[in-house]
């Protein structure tokens, strides 16, 4: 179910437990059931009505504000999601802030203290797995100001020939827009990842946002706020 992009395990399995998965129409409630490729997978309507009610959320991270648990001095950024910072311009004001939406919310990605621009956080864990997971392809799209002499040869190392923790890193799209600011486009997210590429060329990162995941872009979200991913918007 989870290969399928039904649901996530955890989700699965809590779904069988409870009959409300079909196959072929039949329920399945025994956990480890085999299934054959050519076969449908089904959920019950109760379970179906759980998942659409599940959402997404878009936000603008500030700098200063941590991605996932809160750390000394700093808030994470779960504590944004509050009705006065949501983004009311069309074609978003319909669906309100409820608190509903906090429960079980949590960032899919991160994106360091010192960074701001695009976060996920989500109540799915099929988009979580989309974004995460260990198979996640799903470009991210950077700003990076930084400080330093960019060089054809470094801007080749940055794309082509970067390793961190004795690992080369995946290829990189890498562009220079101007002499002291880039744009790179990442398919994998390691800690601190650009600003530790950057430093292997001899530059310093002074400023870094992150403007777009997969299909889904930061565009006019102010910083601070956030915003519903919307049915018809996919990564």
């Amino acid at each position: 179910m989870s290969q399928r992009g039904i649901c996530s395990r955890r989700e699965a399995d809590r779904y069988i437990e409870q009959g409300l998965v079909l196959v072929d129409g039949e329920v399945v409630n025994q956990l480890g059931t085999k299934v054959n490729p050519e076969q449908e997978i089904t959920l019950a309507d109760r379970a179906s009505k759980q998942q659409q009610d599940r959402v997404t959320i878009i936000l603008n991270k500030p700098v200063g504000v941590v991605s996932g648990q809160a750390e000394s001095g700093y808030k994470p950024a779960i504590r944004l999601i509050l009705p006065e910072n949501q983004y009311l311009s069309s074609p978003w004001e319909k669906k309100k802030f409820s608190t509903h939406i906090l429960q079980g919310l949590a960032p899919a990605g991160r994106l360091d203290i010192d960074s701001r621009g695009l976060l996920v956080l989500t109540q799915d864990g099929v988009i979580a797995r989309q974004l995460i997971g260990a198979d996640s392809g799903i470009e991210k799209e950077y700003l990076v100001w930084v400080k330093g002499k960019i060089s054809e040869q470094g801007l080749n190392l940055l794309r082509h020939g970067i390793q961190l923790d004795g690992k080369k890193l995946k290829q990189a799209k890498v562009h220079q827009l101007n002499p002291t600011r880039l744009k790179i486009i990442l398919t994998e997210g390691k800690k601190r990842q650009i600003r530790r590429m950057c430093e292997e060329v001899g530059l310093k990162v002074t400023g870094l946002t992150r403007t777009r995941i997969g299909n889904i872009k930061l565009g006019d979200l102010p910083t601070g706020q956030w915003r519903y991913l919307q049915a018809d918007e996919h990564f």
